[in-house]
C-alpha cells in the first residue's frame, strides 16, 4: 500500500506539471499542436520505459538492485525535500502550476503564430519538452518502485490511478487548480520517496530493519518532522534578521 500511494502521489505532481504546460500552449495557440507534441513526448518516455524497467528487473543482482533503488529514490527524494522545505520556510516562492502554466503562456506569446494550416513547431516543442522533462521523471520513480521484490503492480497500479486523476482534471479544467496546495504536497512526495530510497538503500546493504516493512513509515515521520522544524527554524532566522535590517 505504501508504495502505491508513494507512486500514486509522486506520479500525479508530475503530471500536472506537465499538464499545465500542455494546457498553456493548447489555450495560448493550437489544441491539435499541443497534442501532437504532448503526444510526442510520451512516445519518447514509453520507449524509455520499455528499456530501464527490463534493465533494472532483469539485469541487476537483487542486492545491488535495491542499493540502486534506494539511491535512485533518494536523489529525486532528497531535492524534492530541498526546495519545498525552503518553500515552507518562504525562502523560495511557493510551487505552482499555475506558475507553469502562466510561464509557458508568456514564452509563447513572443513567438509568432504561423498561417493556419502550418505546423506551429515552437508550441510542438515547448509541450513535448514539457511532458518528455516531467515523464522521465515519472518513468526513473517508478521504474525504481517496480523493482521491489514485491513486484512492479503496486508501483503500476499507484502511477496508473495519478494518470486517471490528472486526465480527469485534464477533461474538467482550461487550467491548474489555482488553491492547490502544491508546497506541501511536494514536500510530502519528498518524505515519502526519501524514506523509501532510506529503506531500499539500508536493505541493499543488508541491513535489518526493525520493523520490516514498517520501517517505512517510522522513518518518514522522522524525516517529516525534522524537515518541518528545519523549516520553522529557517522561517525565524529570516524574520530576525529582517526585523534587525
Amino acid at each position: 500500500m505504501l508504495i502505491v500511494v508513494g507512486a500514486a502521489l509522486a506520479v500525479a505532481v508530475e503530471l500536472l506539471e506537465a499538464l499545465a504546460i500542455v494546457l498553456a500552449v493548447g489555450v495560448s495557440r493550437r489544441w491539435s499542436d499541443a497534442l501532437v507534441g504532448a503526444a510526442a513526448g510520451v512516445v519518447v518516455c514509453a520507449v524509455v520505459a520499455g528499456v530501464v524497467g527490463p534493465l533494472l528487473l532483469g539485469n541487476v543482482p537483487i542486492g545491488s538492485l535495491r542499493l540502486v533503488i534506494g539511491v535512485l529514490l533518494m536523489l529525486f527524494g532528497l531535492e524534492w525535500l530541498r526546495k519545498n522545505t525552503l518553500r515552507l520556510a518562504g525562502r523560495k516562492a511557493p510551487a505552482s502550476s499555475l506558475a507553469e502554466f502562466v510561464e509557458t503562456q508568456e514564452a509563447l506569446e513572443q513567438e509568432a503564430l504561423p498561417p493556419a494550416g502550418e505546423p506551429d513547431w515552437a508550441a510542438r516543442a515547448i509541450a513535448f519538452k514539457g511532458v518528455l522533462l516531467e515523464g522521465l521523471e515519472v518513468v526513473l520513480i517508478v521504474a525504481a518502485l517496480a523493482a521491489r521484490p514485491s513486484g512492479p503492480a503496486p508501483a503500476l497500479l499507484g502511477a496508473a490511478l495519478a494518470v486517471v486523476v490528472v486526465l480527469g482534471l485534464a477533461v474538467w479544467i482550461r487550467r491548474p487548480l489555482e488553491q492547490l496546495h502544491e508546497t506541501d504536497l511536494k514536500w510530502g512526495v519528498g518524505v515519502l520517496l526519501t524514506a523509501f530510497g532510506l529503506f531500499f538503500a539500508g536493505e541493499g546493504l543488508h541491513a535489518h530493519w526493525p520493523g520490516d516493512d514498517l520501517a517505512v513509515v517510522y522513518v518518514a515521520v522522522v524525516l517529516a518532522f525534522v524537515t518541518r522544524v528545519h523549516a520553522r527554524v529557517i522561517a525565524a532566522r529570516v524574520q530576525a534578521a529582517e526585523a534587525i535590517a
